[in-house]
């Protein structure tokens, strides 16, 4: 209860895509938020999407019209999916899943990197 497990990151070429997945374990998933931040090496820790319990999404101004982020109530799952890649785009990405308003929990990351 309450783990949260990131997926799917790798090394890609620019103008490539990739799809990362989390899994949170919680009885109770389709009640939270699920949220995707990233971790450029010396740079601080960003917001990059967020989808609510009723689907409503929002994407950091750097992203949008390149991610999409999703989720699967049947599964646990939240997805990111991930298009047009840019080297900027290269960092840790890490999940996040709020309940109640108040209780967090991260995840351990996965590494994208985007390079030639």
């Amino acid at each position: 209860q309450g783990q949260v497990v990131e997926s799917g990151g790798d090394l890609v070429q620019p103008g490539g895509s990739l799809r990362l997945t989390c899994l949170f374990q919680s009885t109770i998933f389709s009640e939270a938020i699920m949220e995707w931040y990233r971790q450029a090496p010396g740079q601080q820790r960003e917001l990059v999407a967020s989808i609510s319990g009723l689907d409503r999404t929002t994407y950091a101004d750097f992203v949008k019209g390149r991610f999409t982020i999703s989720r699967d109530n049947g599964l646990n799952i939240v997805y990111l999916q991930m298009h047009t890649l840019e080297p900027e785009d290269t960092a840790v990405y890490y999940c996040k899943a709020t309940l109640l308003q108040r209780d967090e929990y991260w995840g351990r990351g996965t590494r994208v990197t985007v390079s030639p």
